[in-house]
């Protein structure tokens, strides 16, 4: 049986081609304004938090942008936040009605601060009430997990703070961004078999461990939060590499699985650790390597793992006579 999933993630490439070839000069524009303030407040929840936490590793590791991620009511009781300061505020939500991530929009324009919003609905309320307004084309997404809405609105964020940013590699990451697309549809015939038969192998499975470090943490947080537990009808749960030594080590036993992203990168020092700990426990570790699937900077490695990591969980779901695109409790409604 065929899942509208499958359809959503096959038009991932297509999506993120529209998208760049209608926005790219709004993003431009925000490069431009966001060169000169002094703090971005990225908000989401759920898979466009992700996005956030996932941006702001990668900023972080090369440049001084001053980021800070919130969840919408987080941003909104926050007293400490001084919103009259010369800053801006960057909205990430597919449905563009998520109800704590617009009041964070609303705050931020009572404050008359700049507001940015990204997202997959041009007739949402965040489009139609924030300053500056993104749509990432990927048509309707019934896939609750979130897939052409999720690369696209990466790829924004991607675009939009790597070229307002000192990085010095940012024009060579800028154009491999431009040429995802292709390498996506690659993956996406390349990934699947191997994927599926891993989904057989641990169809049985009821937990998983969802490791990343650095730029990569943020997807093992979608992996975790919106792939494995909404999307696959799993328990999981997101850990940092860099803390698998609190609580996980104790948990991290034989025939445990764990998944665990691995980039190379510098902030994979204790990603490694974690997987040779979790090797010599005999855990069932599922690795995936960057190496094994493109030669691209390491920070664009979220927009590489995704592709391997929907094939798993859509067919990890299948095996357990789930729709991967359909959940028990959430629906993607708009708040009235």
């Amino acid at each position: 049986m065929r899942y509208k999933m499958y359809d959503e993630m096959m038009e991932q490439p297509e999506a993120f081609r529209k998208t760049f070839a209608s926005e790219l000069d709004n993003m431009e524009e925000i490069s431009d304004l966001i060169s000169d303030v002094d703090c971005i407040y990225l908000i989401g929840c759920g898979s466009s938090i992700s996005t956030c936490y996932s941006v702001r590793s990668a900023l972080n590791a090369v440049c001084d942008l001053n980021i800070e991620v919130f969840t919408g009511y987080e941003f909104v009781y926050n007293k400490k936040l001084n919103l009259d300061e010369n800053s801006i505020c960057i909205c990430t939500s597919q449905s563009g009605e998520t109800a704590d991530t617009l009041a964070a929009l609303r705050r931020a324009n009572d404050f008359g601060i700049s507001t940015v919003a990204i997202s997959n609905e041009p007739d949402s309320s965040m489009i139609k009430e924030s300053k500056y307004p993104i749509v990432t084309l990927g048509g309707r997404e019934t896939a609750i997990l979130g897939t052409k809405t999720y690369i696209t609105q990466l790829a924004c964020l991607y675009q939009i703070l790597f070229k307002a940013s000192n990085y010095d590699k940012k024009e060579e990451l800028l154009n491999q961004l431009a040429n995802l697309p292709d390498l996506i549809e690659s993956l996406l015939e390349s990934t699947e078999e191997d994927n599926k038969n891993l989904a057989k192998q641990f169809k049985d499975e009821d937990i998983f461990y969802c490791v990343g470090a650095g730029v990569n943490f943020g997807l093992a947080y979608k992996l975790a939060m919106t792939m494995l537990m909404e999307g696959a009808i799993k328990h999981a749960c997101p850990v940092y590499a860099t803390e698998f030594r609190h609580g996980l080590i104790e948990r991290a036993e034989k025939d445990v699985p764990i998944i665990i992203l691995d980039s190379d990168s510098d902030a994979d020092i204790l990603t490694k650790k974690a997987i040779n700990f979790s090797e010599t426990l005999e855990m069932k570790s599922i690795i995936y390597n960057l190496k094994d699937y493109a030669d691209v900077d390491k920070l664009l490695s979220p927009f590489i793992f995704v592709i391997p990591l929907e094939w798993f969980v859509y067919y990890l779901a299948h095996f357990n006579d789930e729709d991967p695109g359909e959940t028990r409790h959430i629906g993607k409604v708009r708040y009235e």
